[in-house]
C-alpha cells in the first residue's frame, strides 16, 4: 500500500458496515453484484471467496448476475441487489435511485442497515475503480 493511512480508513468502513446489522451474505451478495457491474475480475474473485467463506451457495452465486430472474433470492436480498445496481449505475441515467426503490428497500432494512449496505455499495465502488485503473489481477492479493 503506497499511501499507509488509507488502510486505516477502510478498516474503519468495513468495522462500522460489521455493525450495522446487515447479515455477511448480504453484504457480500452486494459487493459481488456491484463488482460484476463494473468489470472489476480482482473484487468478483474477492466477492466469491468473501461469499462462499460466509455460507453462500454456489447456486446463488452463479445466479447472481441475473438475480431479478432468479427465484433464489427472498425480498430483501432482491432490495439490496437493486439498490445497489442503481447506486453503481449512476452515470447510466439521472435519478437511478427512486423512490419506489429506496421505498422497497426501506421496506426490508432500518436507518443502520442501509447505512451498512450502502457502505458496501461505495466502498465495492471505490476498490473497483482503483483495482480496474491498476489492472490488479484476480486472486492475487485478495483471500
Amino acid at each position: 500500500m503506497v499511501l499507509p493511512h488509507a488502510m486505516e480508513a477502510i478498516q474503519g468502513l468495513y468495522k462500522a458496515m460489521s455493525t450495522g446489522g446487515v447479515a455477511q451474505r448480504t453484504l457480500e451478495l452486494v459487493h459481488l453484484r456491484a463488482s460484476q457491474i463494473n468489470g472489476c475480475s480482482a473484487c468478483v474473485h474477492a466477492g466469491v471467496t468473501g461469499a462462499t467463506k460466509a455460507g453462500e451457495s454456489a447456486d446463488r452465486l452463479l445466479a447472481v448476475a441475473a438475480w431479478y430472474e432468479s427465484p433464489l433470492f427472498d425480498d430483501a436480498e432482491r432490495a439490496a441487489l437493486a439498490l445497489t445496481e442503481a447506486a453503481t449505475r449512476l452515470s447510466d441515467r439521472p435519478g437511478q435511485v427512486t423512490d419506489e426503490l429506496w421505498d422497497e428497500a426501506r421496506g426490508h432494512y432500518d436507518d443502520k442497515q442501509l447505512a451498512a449496505i450502502i457502505l458496501m455499495i461505495a466502498t465495492t465502488n471505490f476498490f473497483n475503480r482503483i483495482n480496474t485503473t491498476i489492472k490488479e489481477p484476480a486472486g492475487a492479493n485478495w483471500g
